[in-house]
């Protein structure tokens, strides 16, 4: 018996609308805020750093999946929608809000199967599950998995520098910053189950730690408890 060869119910130029849409959904988001809304003053408040975030994740994601043995297309199109409702739903309600638009958007544009829908609303709804990924459908683990990574590879080092700016920090306090990504790495790394995601979070972890050593250094006065390592 061969192996079944499974068409892909999005096409590129489906995938590109969808690209689209979401980063009008984003800047209309921020378009909508009152003055000063939540958060807007941060960085990652932005239509412009939350659509690079997601287009990060739908590349890890999808790296995770082909690995993995997951359904690549549900998990492109969840990633591509997990944060989609970040900029105008309260924290501990943007994965549901951005199910909700999701399948909005699914059901209005082509004919995609309704098992399709389901499967990437599903994963959407669920990417900021805390418990164990394992109890998890595995492309929903691909996509946490995968949104984990992206907050402690550069951009999560980079937002972190970029913090110290907004709470008045000199250099003087960004090895401290860098420790934090790279604890938040660690308690990542405890969470994480697929191979793929494991070798791509080891690697990641060691820059992060080669980065916090060098401005410890080579800035002066900066002392890193080397118990922390």
């Amino acid at each position: 018996m061969g192996v079944e060869v499974r068409e892909s119910p999005i096409s590129a130029a489906e995938f590109d609308a969808m690209k689209r849409f979401v980063s009008g959904y984003l800047e209309a988001s921020i378009e909508n805020e009152g003055e000063g809304g939540r958060m807007r003053w941060y960085p990652w408040h932005s239509a412009g750093y939350r659509f690079n975030h997601i287009l990060n994740v739908v590349e890890l994601a999808v790296d995770i999946a082909e690995s993995e043995g997951a359904n690549v297309d549900v998990v492109r199109v969840a990633a591509l929608f997990h944060d989609v409702s970040k900029l105008e739903a309260e924290q501990d309600l943007h994965a549901e809000a951005g199910a909700r638009v999701a399948r909005e958007y699914l059901d209005s544009h082509g004919e995609f199967p309704a098992s399709f829908i389901e499967e990437v609303c599903t994963s959407v709804s669920e990417h900021s599950y805390q418990g164990p990924l394992d109890e998890l459908p595995l492309e929903t683990r691909c996509l946490i998995e995968a949104d984990l990574l992206d907050k402690i590879g550069a951009n999560g080092a980079v937002l972190l520098l970029l913090r110290m700016g907004y709470e008045s920090r000199t250099h003087m306090d960004a090895a401290e910053m860098i420790g934090r990504v790279l604890e938040r790495g660690r308690d990542a790394a405890d969470r994480i189950e697929s191979d793929r995601a494991e070798s791509l979070i080891h690697q990641r972890l060691k820059r992060v730690k080669w980065l916090r050593e060098w401005l410890d250094d080579e800035v002066a006065g900066v002392d890193v408890d080397a118990s922390e390592d």
